[in-house]
C-alpha cells in the first residue's frame, strides 16, 4: 500500500509539471501577438466573410464593379447599381463586372490613384513641352507670286512636320488653324498638346529659294 501511495503523487506531479509547461508556452506574449498580426482572420472568420461580402444598394439593386466598358452603364472601375438578374445572367458570366466587395474596391482605388499620378506626371511633361515650343519659331518655304500669295497653301500637316523636324513630337491633330494659310508672312499658330495644355508657336511662311538666274 505504501508503494502504491508513492506512485500516485509522482504521476500527479508529472502531470502538473507538463500542465505548467503548456501553460507557460501558451502565455508567450510575443508568439501570440505575432500570430494575431499575421492571420487575424483566423480569430474572426465571420468578420472577414462580412468584409468580403458583395455590397448591395438600399433599394434592392446589386452593386457591381465594372471591369470593362458597358454601354449606358459606365467605364472600367465604375461602381454601378444593376438588377441582380442582369448582373448574374450577363455582367458576371461575361466577365464585364465583378462583385463590389470592400477588397475589390480597395484594389480599384489604388489603381485610380496610380492613374492620377501618371496623369499628373503626363501633364507636367506637356506643360514643359509647351514652354519649350513657345520659345521657338519654325519656317516653311512656299511658292508665291510677287504679291505674296501662295500658289498652293500651308496645311496643318506641314506645320506638324516642321515641328517634328525641330524635335517636337506633334501631329496634325495638335495644330489648330481655321484653314490653310495662303499668304507669305508671320503667323501665330495655336497648338493643343493634350489634356488642358495649350501653347503657341511662331510660323514664318517665306518664299521658296530657286536657282534661276535673273534675266
Amino acid at each position: 500500500m505504501a508503494k502504491m501511495t508513492d506512485k500516485k503523487p509522482a504521476k500527479a506531479k508529472s502531470k502538473a509539471k507538463a500542465s505548467s509547461k503548456r501553460s507557460t508556452k501558451g502565455a508567450n506574449p510575443s508568439r501570440s501577438v505575432g500570430i494575431a498580426m499575421l492571420v487575424p482572420e483566423i480569430r474572426q472568420p465571420g468578420v472577414e466573410r462580412r468584409r468580403n461580402h458583395p455590397m448591395r444598394a438600399k433599394d434592392g439593386y446589386m452593386q457591381v464593379l465594372l471591369t470593362h466598358a458597358v454601354p449606358h452603364f459606365g467605364q472600367p472601375g465604375d461602381l454601378v447599381k444593376v438588377r441582380p438578374g442582369f448582373a448574374r445572367n450577363y455582367l458576371l458570366p461575361q466577365g464585364l463586372a465583378t462583385f463590389a466587395t470592400p477588397h475589390n474596391l480597395r484594389i480599384v482605388e489604388k489603381h485610380r490613384e496610380r492613374l492620377r499620378q501618371l496623369e499628373q506626371a503626363r501633364r507636367a511633361d506637356l506643360v514643359n513641352l509647351g514652354a519649350q515650343i513657345a520659345q521657338r519659331s519654325i519656317t516653311i518655304e512656299a511658292n508665291a507670286n510677287a504679291e505674296g500669295h501662295l500658289y498652293g497653301s500651308v496645311s496643318a500637316d506641314q506645320i506638324a512636320a516642321a515641328l517634328r523636324a525641330d524635335n517636337f513630337p506633334l501631329d496634325a491633330e495638335n495644330v489648330k488653324i481655321e484653314g490653310p494659310l495662303k499668304e507669305l508672312g508671320l503667323y501665330t499658330i495655336k497648338l493643343h498638346l493634350g489634356q488642358d495644355v495649350d501653347t503657341e508657336v511662331k510660323l514664318w511662311v517665306v518664299p521658296s529659294h530657286t536657282d534661276e538666274v535673273p534675266v
